[in-house]
């Protein structure tokens, strides 16, 4: 029978397991599980987050991908599982605006200047006004986000770069919301999550 022929395949390639990694506002976290879903081993790494004034609030795609490089060996070590053992790895993050320059490397979004401070974190609310501006306008999108912009979207904070940090704005070669920048780095793959664009950058196609 097909369900006996399935088995018999999957008991010779041996049992799968996947790595789920969650990155939330103050803490990366990465988990090992069984195709059943059982929870094997799990590790978490704190990030830090910088607070400037008016509402600004950053983090930085380096330190946030080093953490997940830590927790992600942590808790493979832990488990005991082989790497080649994983069959898949799933990222979930924050909505978080990443800034990279052509080159793939960090851009600042920072009123400080800092390079490595290159994330817009979803809390920062410095484009209120930007938000308020779009929804104004009673665009059509606006019907698949609520009616009104949310500060915490992206498309807000694009047009407050744009107006407030020219220097980044040119210079940018890439955003990214953070989950799809997780994936690139993993990948290489420039692709959005469907999921991503829709529901955080107005995008309906």
């Amino acid at each position: 029978a097909p369900a006996n022929l399935v088995l018999g395949f999957m008991s010779e390639i041996g049992d799968s397991y996947y790595c789920g990694v969650d990155v939330g506002s103050a803490s990366v976290r990465a988990g090992i599980f069984s195709s059943q879903g059982d929870l094997l081993a799990q590790a978490t790494q704190d990030i830090t987050i910088w607070r400037e004034e008016g509402d600004v609030v950053e983090q930085s795609s380096d330190e946030i991908w080093n953490a997940i490089s830590v927790v992600v060996r942590r808790s493979l070590s832990e488990s005991g599982i082989s790497s080649e053992s994983i069959q898949g790895i799933g990222f979930d993050a924050t909505c978080s605006l990443v800034v990279l320059d052509r080159n793939g490397n960090p851009l600042t979004v920072s009123p400080s200047g800092d390079p490595k401070r290159n994330i817009i974190m979803w809390m920062d609310h410095r484009a209120v006004k930007e938000a308020a501006e779009i929804s104004a306008t009673q665009h059509d999108v606006l019907r698949y986000v609520g009616g009104t912009m949310s500060p915490e979207m992206e498309t807000p904070k694009l047009l407050w770069l744009r107006r407030n940090m020219p220097e980044t704005w040119k210079s940018a070669g890439h955003f990214f919301d953070l989950a799809d920048f997780l994936t690139f780095k993993a990948t290489g793959d420039l692709q959005r999550s469907e999921c991503t664009v829709t529901c955080k950058w107005t995008y309906v196609g």
